[in-house]
């Protein structure tokens, strides 16, 4: 369906050009499947490049890297004390952030593009060491200068109101957040990021690793720098101090979604300290968030999984799936079993308490839904019961522990 609007005063460039096609944009990629098919029936297998290769299954490298951050980013917010902004995430944000793959599929059409522009491409080796050096040199120099600036001039009313306005209407970020921007930043934001892979490419030192690493690097520190919780350790900066200039924290942006007019750097925050933009309560905010506030709720549900697909319903589970009602399966969902099964394994094997999946505030009561690790089918196993037994009292004690005030059993658990 089509997404709310997106800045306050969408300008030109604002959609994406198959924002209207769905989950059929995958098809703007059917080029490069057609094209490599083709190669393939002509020449055979042989005839497929290392570069060539690597296009489709680095896309999907991303989406599942993208998938666990979102994944591991939205559990941890429920369970865990070291959150930075402590508020709920609104629906509409969930809305306008289920596209978050559109620049996956951006750039995968980009790289084939280039693929096709620049023959030099085809004879990539896998890995050049001087290709590498190169690359993080030409990131940590004009890439990270020039994005300040760009992102500083974005901050401006006129860009404002028209692009980054979308992006900041997140006050409370998620992982998925770091990308969700209007067509036109990203045209301007690949523009950057090519600077090293051109760069390598016309240098003669490029390498089809030091690509991939590249784009993983980027993911990884938009991924991690919009979690809602604090996670880089504090040892780190005590072995290299030094390190506090080249990579940002969580807390160090999150002050930039919530204070606006600082911390504007992309990874590294040495421009904000040398342009004296550099929020003051960053060192404050990066300390009281690791040490984390453990949080008492008024009121705990204790519910437990019921058959294999409901753990995609979960909080940690995929937006698209648990956007509709549970026995409404989709006709992709059997290609997940196996992911299901292993869960189920896992939860089986692992699973030796509950575990907090939903965190609500209504007005001043603090509410959490806890989930048994059990589906429903265990609960009719006579051998299994009790166990089971153990795992529901051992959450009703420490739900009593924490000073609880209410706990309700859902389902079976009862």
């Amino acid at each position: 369906r089509p997404q709310p609007a997106m800045a306050t005063r969408p300008g030109p460039l604002t959609e994406w050009p198959w924002q209207r096609m769905g989950n059929f944009k995958y098809l703007v990629m059917a080029p490069v499947v057609v094209h490599g098919a083709y190669r393939v029936m002509n020449k055979g297998w042989g005839d497929i490049d290392l570069a060539y290769s690597l296009i489709l299954p680095s896309l999907a490298l991303r989406m599942i890297h993208n998938q666990i951050w979102i994944s591991l980013s939205r559990y941890q917010t429920a369970r865990s004390k070291h959150r930075i902004v402590d508020r709920d995430i609104e629906f509409e944000q969930v809305d306008r952030e289920r596209g978050w793959d559109d620049q996956i599929v951006f750039n995968g059409l980009l790289f084939y593009v280039g693929y096709l522009a620049m023959p030099s491409v085809r004879r990539f080796p896998l890995w050049r060491t001087d290709g590498a050096v190169a690359t993080a040199l030409l990131h940590a120099g004009p890439v990270e200068f020039l994005y300040y600036w760009f992102h500083r001039a974005l901050h401006h009313h006129f860009l404002y109101s028209r692009y980054h306005s979308h992006h900041h209407a997140s006050i409370v970020t998620e992982p998925i957040t770091s990308v969700i921007h209007p067509f036109g930043e990203h045209i301007v934001y690949f523009t950057l990021f090519a600077i090293p892979m051109l760069s390598t490419v016309y240098m003669g030192n490029g390498s089809a690793l030091v690509f991939v690493l590249y784009i993983v690097y980027i993911d990884f520190m938009n991924n991690m720098g919009h979690c809602n919780f604090e996670l880089v350790p504090k040892w780190m900066f005590q072995v290299f101090p030094p390190l506090k200039y080249l990579m940002y924290t969580p807390s160090f942006h999150s002050l930039h979604h919530t204070q606006f007019r600082t911390n504007y750097s992309l990874f590294m925050p040495f421009y904000d300290y040398i342009y004296s933009t550099m929020d003051k309560a960053s060192d404050e905010l990066y300390e009281s968030s690791l040490k984390g506030t453990e949080e008492t709720p008024d009121l705990v549900h204790l519910t437990h999984m019921t058959n294999l697909q409901s753990a995609y319903h979960l909080r940690v589970g995929f937006a698209s799936i648990a956007s509709k009602p549970s026995d409404n399966s989709e006709w992709y969902m059997w290609t997940l079993w196996p992911l299901a099964w292993l869960s189920m394994v896992v939860a089986w094997i692992y699973g030796s308490s509950a575990f907090v999946v939903e965190r609500i505030k209504l007005k001043k009561m603090k509410m959490q839904t806890w989930v048994v690790p059990r589906y429903n089918f265990q609960y009719g196993l006579t051998w299994d019961r009790e166990s089971i037994n153990d795992l529901i009292e051992k959450a009703i004690l420490d739900a009593d522990v924490r000073g609880v005030k209410v706990l309700s059993l859902g389902l079976l658990n009862q």
